[in-house]
């Protein structure tokens, strides 16, 4: 299906995972885990599932809404070193797709509202519904089971 509305997918920010793996600290002033990947992890550095003995962090990370009630932290997986982030920058996650996911829409106080679940197989479908309400600012993927951030949805510029 062709949508007419512009998003760019955004992966945990380079300077956040740079603080992260520089101080090993998280955002509650945790320590982070170091850890070989068993296979499958959801790597918000690079958006794809890490293979089996690959070094990860796992640490606490508070998704990009404004300061308020549902600001929360929750855990991710990246790299325990700088990669080379998602191969399609600023699209779903090609590894991603077909997942089952569940699409948090906030709006510019960072409150929620409203949001989708959804088979993972039409992602730029049910972004553009979102989207068709003004008053969303950003979505974020959430894992189904787990409920865990996985990536932002921002209105393109222009």
């Amino acid at each position: 299906m062709t949508t007419s509305t512009a998003f760019r997918v955004r992966a945990l920010p380079a300077a956040t995972l740079d603080t992260v793996r520089r101080t090993r600290r998280d955002a509650a002033g945790r320590p982070v885990e170091a850890l070989p990947a068993g296979g499958g992890e959801p790597l918000r550095c690079c958006l794809r599932d890490a293979e089996a003995g690959e070094a990860l962090l796992l640490f606490g990370y508070a998704p990009p809404v404004a300061a308020g009630p549902y600001r929360e932290v929750g855990p991710v997986f990246a790299h325990a070193v700088a990669c080379p982030g998602p191969q399609r920058a600023g699209q779903h996650p090609s590894d991603w797709r077909g997942r089952s996911q569940v699409l948090r829409a906030y709006d510019r106080q960072g409150r929620i509202h409203g949001g989708r679940l959804h088979d993972g197989t039409e992602p730029e479908a049910v972004i553009a519904e979102l989207f068709a309400d003004p008053a969303v600012h950003q979505l974020h993927s959430r894992n189904v089971v787990y409920g865990c951030f996985m990536f932002v949805v921002e209105r393109a510029a222009g």
